[in-house]
């Protein structure tokens, strides 16, 4: 699956895991914020999600552990995208 095009497309899901201060401090438009610690309470809701997930935060951190823990659970098509204002770039 092509990533980049499903970003550019509208046809990825964006998900936010900075906390919600954060997240009101500037995000990408239609984004969805799960912080990362409600991600593990949350798995159902992200199996329900449109694929592909791009997930993203300040800078690639955070984001990346909750992509490994989502893999680890079952969830195909997530990808770390990174920081936030990276991800914005590319939609």
């Amino acid at each position: 699956m092509d990533v980049l095009k499903a970003l550019k497309n509208g046809e990825a899901t964006i998900v936010d895991v900075r906390t919600p201060a954060e997240f009101s401090g500037g995000h990408v438009a239609g984004s969805v914020n799960i912080p990362l610690n409600e991600v593990s309470a949350r798995v159902d809701e992200f199996k329900s999600m449109k694929k592909p997930l791009v997930l993203c935060c300040a800078s690639g951190g955070r984001s990346g552990q909750a992509t490994y823990f989502l893999q680890q659970h079952g969830i195909d098509h997530v990808y770390n995208g990174g920081g936030w204002i990276d991800v914005n770039s590319l939609v």
